[in-house]
């Protein structure tokens, strides 16, 4: 397929060195070998190419700039992107102004997509992201029990947020939440990952400049746009000079964002904490009975016909394109709850009177009663001036003796810390000025823009981790990525996992209560020169919890195999259980914490149709796993209510009661919501 053409040399080579330097200074002779190419050829071949060496191809020519931003061209980037993954890009197309900027959406949150955890409840908090319709979906998996039919019907979650693409392919962010029985979303701002973020941020940001209307074109009285008119050669042609530098940010138009001179994570965790809380009603976006259409598409393993399912798919595409074009068009034109602004930010002056003066009150009255509670020295006693009204001549006076005591009692303060004599009226007193600097930050946070909006970061931390869980913020407002090996050889187990407690495993008998779901991270790792295989719990669905999230239920030592038999012959259904393979081990016992807990010896043990199970020797339990898709399960399963908003995306209140939901997989969406209500008040 034409080897010796000056295409396959510059495609393999990207144009770095040698002649095809040359060859590029000659812009017509490449242009005219280009467009020569059949399209299938040229397609097949840029479909080998890098595609920012697309970008600087399309950048050297008006030309070329054409050729290289053709559908032909950009299909074939967005198969070899996704991989292993499959979508429907046919449908996807049909919401997008071309396959370039549907590459521009899938490039962009692509990083996003897996497992996010956070250790508070210890119970779980467990989010795995995934594809939607043009929309990456972020779910939360319900701590539940298995039913009667076990995981055929897959697994409860509720909606944490979503990212939608718009037709040029920029994104915009939704936070959901329920509040008052009602579902809202909570549009925002998303920020461009890196490839290697491991940190979801949910922050406010200082905006400038808030228009009425965005520019994004799209509408809402179709599911699948009309394409938009074409562009000139020489807006074309900036936009193709801002991809050349490998970003695909849609650039903002009648809106500037405040760079935080200020950062949002500098605030104290109160002051965070109010503001988020603050914004959430304020923005919020009421969620009409069109848009509780579904998330993203369900499983086709539904036991039908080919096209019977056929013909569900396609409904479920086209109410989840409708829904997405409901919610472009309400953030796009709904105003806010009279404060002045667009619903994607509040007015700055707003939250500084409903914040900062409930804030100083609150102040003004602890330090009151701490002054109030400080006791005269045995050397001395506190000044009289402190505790009596004067004229405003005296006043100046007054305020540098107070002054000089408050700097003599801080002096003091410290020279007790060092010799360890503090005591805690004179920690209130030194207190007061780190408390007033805190204050002083959130005034001067609100001061930086004309509003305040919400915004999705995903960013990358040097983070320390603890077989696989970890070390993370209390008081941060973040998921944390869950790093999940592949499996392959020497990591056959690697992987996602889940299973209950007891035998025979699978579905419970119709008239006993269900069992506990756990799910577990499989992870290998070297210590000391022994292969381990580690069962890190990431979700578990009892009532209260023994042992919280990171704690290893048991480890494997995979180069020490067993002799112990195994003490079961047959499954439920009467099968035979074929043990293949079996390893020494140890499993969870009481201990302390989830670093060092208590551990008993026991064996892993390898059925041939792929089952684990992990037996402790001396009191003869069972845990049985089988692998694990959370993507099919979360698709076959069932959507139920959220959280309040701000506690739905990160609950950050520690507690080992299962603050979701306490039912069964069996339990109706009434019973669902009721207790999600309960446990909302209660926390």
């Amino acid at each position: 397929m034409y080897p010796d053409h000056p295409l396959m040399f510059t495609a393999s080579t990207s144009w770095q060195k040698g002649p095809e330097k040359e060859l590029l200074k000659n812009g017509s002779v490449v242009e005219q070998l280009l467009q020569e190419l059949p399209d299938d050829v040229f397609g097949l071949v840029s479909a080998l190419v890098h595609y920012r060496d697309l970008c600087n191809l399309g950048a050297t020519s008006r030309r070329l700039h054409s050729l290289c931003n053709s559908d032909k061209v950009w299909r074939p980037q967005c198969e070899r992107f996704l991989g292993e993954r499959t979508l429907d890009l046919q449908s996807w197309r049909k919401g997008m102004s071309s396959y370039k900027a549907l590459f521009r959406f899938l490039h962009t949150t692509k990083p996003l997509l897996g497992i996010w955890v956070h250790q508070n409840p210890e119970l779980g908090n467990l989010v795995y992201v995934t594809w939607g319709f043009l929309s990456l979906v972020g779910c939360r998996v319900i701590p539940q029990e298995l039913g009667p039919c076990g995981l055929e019907k897959g697994l409860l979650w509720a909606p944490v947020f979503e990212i939608i693409s718009r037709y040029d392919g920029s994104q915009l962010f939704f936070l959901h939440g329920r509040e008052h029985d009602t579902d809202y979303c909570y549009p925002g701002r998303f920020l461009p990952p890196r490839e290697d973020c491991n940190v979801l941020l949910l922050e406010a940001e200082p905006l400038a400049h808030l228009s009425s209307k965005d520019s994004s074109p799209d509408s809402p009285n179709s599911p699948f746009l009309e394409p938009m008119t074409e562009t000139s050669e020489d807006s074309a042609g900036e936009e193709c000079s801002r991809s050349c530098n490998g970003s695909f940010e849609a650039p903002i138009t009648k809106r500037e964002i405040i760079t935080d001179a200020i950062p949002f994570h500098r605030l104290q965790f109160g002051d965070r904490r109010r503001l988020l809380e603050s914004l959430a009603p304020h923005i919020r976006l009421k969620v009409p009975l069109p848009s509780r259409r579904p998330l993203f598409a369900a499983s086709n393993d539904r036991g039908c016909d080919t096209r019977f399912s056929k013909k569900i798919m396609d409904v479920n595409l086209q109410l989840m394109a409708e829904r997405r074009a409901l919610l472009l068009w309400m953030s796009k034109h709904r105003d806010s709850c009279g404060i002045g602004n667009q619903c994607e930010g509040v007015d700055s002056e707003y939250l500084l009177k409903t914040l900062c003066s409930s804030s100083n009150r609150h102040d003004a009255r602890s330090n009151a009663e701490s002054r109030a509670s400080v006791k005269p020295s045995s050397k001395g006693k506190v000044p009289e001036i402190l505790t009596t009204t004067s004229p405003s001549e005296e006043g100046r006076a007054k305020s540098s003796v107070l002054k000089q005591y408050e700097f003599a009692s801080f002096v003091k303060t410290k020279l007790k810390q060092i010799f360890g004599k503090s005591s805690n009226q004179d920690l209130r007193l030194s207190s007061h000025t780190t408390v007033e600097s805190k204050r002083l930050q959130l005034q001067e946070f609100l001061k930086q823009g004309d509003a305040v909006g919400l915004r999705l970061q995903a960013t990358s931390w040097k983070l320390t981790l603890y077989r696989a869980w970890p070390i993370m913020h209390d008081n941060r407002f973040a998921l944390y990525k869950m790093p999940v090996q592949e499996a392959g050889d020497g990591h056959e187990f690697a992987g996602i996992w889940g299973g209950t407690f007891g035998w025979p495993p699978g579905k419970p008998i119709e008239d006993k209560p269900g069992k506990p779901l756990f799910l577990l991270l499989l992870s290998y790792d070297q210590a000391e020169e022994e292969r381990l295989l580690i069962a890190t719990k990431i979700l578990e669905g009892t009532h209260y919890v023994v042992h919280p999230n990171g704690s290893a239920i048991f480890t494997a030592k995979m180069d020490e195999p067993s002799s112990e038999s195994f003490s079961w012959d047959s499954f439920m259904d009467g099968s035979g259980v074929d043990i293949v393979q079996a390893y020494h081990g140890e499993g969870i016992a009481q201990g302390y914490g989830f670093r060092y807990p208590g551990s008993k010896p026991g064996d892993l043990f390898v059925d041939r149709s792929g089952m684990l199970a992990f037996v402790w020797r001396e009191s003869r339990a069972v845990l049985t796993l089988q692998r694990l898709d959370l993507e099919t399960l979360l698709r076959k399963g069932e959507s139920v209510a959220a959280l309040a908003p701000i506690a739905n995306f990160a609950y950050l209140t520690k507690s080992y009661n299962n603050v979701f939901a306490g039912y069964s997989g069996t339990a109706d969406f009434a019973t669902v919501t009721s207790k999600f209500r309960r446990s909302d008040t209660h926390a």
